[in-house]
């Protein structure tokens, strides 16, 4: 999950930092394919979205393959 103000969390705990973030796309990374966890995205609609870019850059950077956005129906009015 990306909240409001860019804290990224990974499984509930808040990320410190992106080379934190980088570190958890690393170990997906290094899965082979057939291990690798799907990635979910869940931006919080008020989040600046360099954050969210930030993230989907650093899972490809590090091999992550299966990366999907959830939350999408927070933006339906």
């Amino acid at each position: 999950m990306i909240d409001f103000d860019g804290t990224i969390y990974w499984d509930e705990n808040a990320l410190p930092n992106i080379d934190a973030v980088n570190a958890k796309m690393k170990e997906v990374g290094d899965m082979a394919l057939s291990d690798q966890p799907e990635i979910h995205i869940k931006p919080n609609k008020l989040v600046d979205y360099g954050v969210v870019a930030a993230v989907m850059a650093s899972a490809q950077r590090n091999n992550g393959k299966k990366m999907g956005m959830v939350g999408n129906e927070q933006y339906v009015k």
